[in-house]
């Protein structure tokens, strides 16, 4: 039998849930500049599956990959680590 590789796990921050059963997940992440040594932020957007549409805009949620569900939909919703406030 063989065994499956892990599946990426991201965690960031609900930017979007206009959609239907569909949220936009932000992950931002410090990185240092190559050349200057300053730490410049980057984000990086995912499209991502809710089944129950319980997500609201600030809520920090953690997304893993999937199979593609869509043209840009390849993450789902596992858990919501916290609510907005």
């Amino acid at each position: 039998m063989e065994k499956r590789n892990l599946r990426k796990e991201r965690i960031g921050i609900v930017t979007s849930n206009k959609m239907m059963k569909s949220i936009v997940v932000s992950e931002v992440k410090k990185v240092k500049h190559p050349m200057y040594g300053k730490f410049v932020l980057k984000t990086k957007k995912y499209v991502a599956h809710d089944e129950t549409n319980d997500c609201n805009i600030g809520d920090t949620v953690k997304i893993m990959e999937t199979r593609p569900l869509s043209k840009s939909k390849s993450w789902r919703l596992v858990e919501i680590i916290e609510r907005a406030k």
